[in-house]
């Protein structure tokens, strides 16, 4: 449970920072939109993540990993898709954004397994 709980604040951070360093990934809204974005990001990555890893396996071998990539840019789509307080202006935005969003999960991920 806290490790859950670790997510949806590294997810709300990440969405913070990605909304800070990136122009055309918009959120309107205050901290408990943050929360809200951190936990369907954090359902979305528990759930559909998983098998979307699982189907492209072969892809993401061909491509060392890279592939991931992609699969993070789709929970961010999915993320605007679901959510009326987030827009995504463009591409650009959106894979800055996945950059952004990946490293603050990476680091989270990090320091929670350091506790």
């Amino acid at each position: 449970m806290t490790g859950f709980i670790l997510r949806i604040l590294g997810n709300s951070i990440a969405v913070y920072l990605a909304f800070w360093l990136v122009p055309g990934f918009l959120v309107t809204g205050g901290w408990v939109q943050y929360l809200i974005a951190g936990l369907v990001l954090a359902i979305l990555n528990m759930t559909l993540r998983p098998i979307l890893k699982l189907v492209s396996f072969p892809i993401i071998m061909l491509s060392l990993g890279l592939f991931t990539l992609v699969i993070n840019a789709l929970m961010l789509w999915l993320l605007d898709y679901f959510l009326i307080f987030i827009t995504i202006q463009d591409l650009v935005a959106l894979v800055w954004a996945t950059i952004v969003v990946t490293i603050v999960n990476l680091i989270v991920s990090i320091f929670s397994k350091a506790f």
